[in-house]
């Protein structure tokens, strides 16, 4: 079978190109986002493409729609997606028969994954055209009852889902309520859990922010964002100010910006 990754982290691509050379797949190019995907596809034809569902500018679905507008002039090859989804959502995409690789991605599922994309192109491949030309409608709307998941996913409340972090080169899918803080140095957000420790894709605590639940997460100070239920103790500071002692392995302290001072003694009646 001949391949395209796509996805645009980096180190995602390098596990998965590194477990597919473990195979007799063939990866013909890789790309970053959408728009590099539908242009890959039509210049590649592959029989499968790896296809990450959220990417900056044109996403994953955003890409299925592009090549079901040309449908029956264009390739449509076999889609594995990648995805950071939880479970739920993701046992969802596998009833429509386009199979999902959940990140950080596990050898044994990859190769279920290639098994399940060969039997199906074997099947297309022993039809004659006009069955065929069917087996293609039918995976179309296969497609389109996916699709209509994953907005309906994406359309759904955005503070129910993981946090994805990257911890020594692996992509881990975190639970919001086990986050302890997340702060932000010369541009590098690192997230704390009471067991690790990884850096957020987000570029700002801002934007992380806006994927976490804003009754629990709060902005002690410009560089922190704490979880209130994981706060252990609070310590009086100088001058009327205060620190948060967290309860990750280090006991973390944080400062409270004079800013939050009255938020903190809102949270905690002080």
């Amino acid at each position: 079978m001949t391949a395209l990754i796509i996805d645009d982290e980096e180190l995602a691509r390098e596990e998965l190109k590194y477990l597919l050379d473990m195979t007799d797949v063939e990866v013909l190019a890789q790309g970053t986002n959408g728009i590099e995907a539908v242009d890959l596809i039509r210049r590649h034809q592959p029989d499968v493409v790896f296809l990450d569902v959220q990417m900056p500018g044109l996403d994953g679905f955003a890409v299925l729609k592009k090549l079901l507008e040309h449908s029956e002039s264009e390739h449509i090859p076999q889609i594995i997606f990648a995805t950071a989804f939880d479970q739920y959502a993701v046992k969802a995409f596998d009833v429509n028969a386009i199979d999902y690789l959940l990140k950080p991605f596990d050898k044994d599922r990859v190769m279920q994954a290639l098994e399940r994309a060969r039997l199906r192109l074997q099947e297309i491949h022993s039809l004659d055209e006009s069955m065929s030309k069917q087996t293609s409608l039918d995976g179309d709307v296969r497609i389109g009852a996916l699709l209509k998941l994953i907005e309906q996913q994406q359309q759904a409340p955005k503070h129910s889902g993981k946090i994805v972090l990257q911890a020594h080169s692996r992509l881990l899918l975190i639970d919001q309520k086990d986050i302890c803080y997340a702060s932000i140095d010369e541009g590098v957000i690192t997230v704390v859990t009471p067991t690790l420790e990884g850096q957020s894709k987000c570029r700002t605590l801002e934007e992380l922010l806006d994927l976490l639940n804003p009754s629990t997460f709060w902005r002690a100070h410009r560089s922190y964002v704490v979880n209130i239920n994981r706060i252990k103790e609070v310590v009086p500071w100088f001058k009327s100010s205060y620190q948060l002692r967290m309860d990750d392995k280090k006991q973390t302290e944080i400062p409270v910006s004079r800013a939050q001072t009255r938020r903190l003694r809102e949270l905690f009646k002080l």
